[in-house]
């Protein structure tokens, strides 16, 4: 008889960046509420996306604990930061063996050359050390228990070289920040074509026609329906693409883009984005 698999998803509260100034809209600036997810079967578990911080780590361990579940691999979507910096430390803790692409893995490299720079400075005394121990994905599947699951290459996203997780049993896909859910889409990475690439890596997502989706950024007062997240995700940055045409400064894009999407969460993500395009 084939085990029946399930998931369950941890939301991390958006955190303030150390960062004086405010957004145009007047908040503060913060970071996006982010996905991890526990994909189980009736004894073993893979962890798809842990965050980054300190307490985040410590909610995130007790979360995996209290399931009962024992953790054999920790899969990373893309490179990240605020995606794996705690893999290594909830791996010892777990026993667990920490996978990702080759490609991904690169990019893992390249977050920890920025930590003195950019992920220290936004948040100081909040990262544990880290280092990258993560090996590639063999054939690009991981193995829960009877259940293959399939790591599926897209390429750009809201980064290089990024992937999703694809779990045919339970009609899912764990899809890091190709798609996302209620929340300001992250879009510094977005120049010269790189929205068109995201565009064509939700196409991806899409073809595999999954019921459920988990972002990697997520509101969680939204269910996880795919085909919404999917449609979504696609309007938002088609609407990028159209307002990029016709605004000549980031504080005009930003403000065009919030009078469309006013429920959206975390406007920081929208404005780092602008102001990184507009450079």
């Amino acid at each position: 008889m084939t085990v029946q698999l399930g998931y369950k998803v941890f939301i991390a509260e958006p955190i303030p960046q150390n960062v004086t100034e405010r957004v145009p809209n007047g908040d503060r600036y913060m970071w996006s509420p982010q996905s991890t997810t526990l994909i189980f079967g009736e004894r073993d578990a893979i962890l798809v996306d842990p965050p980054f911080t300190r307490e985040q780590l410590r909610d995130v361990s007790n979360w995996v604990r209290a399931s009962g579940k024992q953790l054999t691999h920790i899969f990373i979507t893309h490179g990240h930061g605020d995606h794996w910096f705690t893999a290594g430390a909830l791996a010892d803790q777990f026993g667990a063996q920490i996978v990702a692409t080759p490609g991904t893995i690169n990019l893992m490299h390249r977050d920890i050359a920025l930590r003195e720079t950019v992920w220290d400075v936004l948040f100081p005394s909040q990262i544990s050390e880290t280092s990258v121990t993560a090996t590639p994905v063999e054939d690009n599947r991981i193995a829960l228990e009877d259940h293959s699951l399939a790591v599926v290459e897209v390429g750009h996203s809201d980064t290089d070289d990024t992937t999703v997780l694809h779990v045919p049993a339970l009609d899912l896909v764990v899809a890091g920040d190709v798609i996302y859910n209620g929340v300001h889409q992250y879009l510094a990475e977005s120049a010269d074509g790189g929205i068109q690439k995201w565009l064509a890596a939700v196409d991806i997502v899409e073809s595999l026609q999954p019921r459920w989706i988990v972002a990697g950024h997520k509101n969680q007062e939204l269910d996880d329906v795919g085909p919404r997240a999917i449609s979504e995700t696609r309007d938002y940055l088609n609407s990028s693409d159209e307002l990029l045409n016709q605004h000549t400064t980031a504080l005009e894009f930003f403000n065009a883009m919030m009078e469309r999407y006013p429920d959206r969460l975390n406007p920081t993500a929208l404005w780092m984005g602008a102001t990184a395009l507009y450079r």
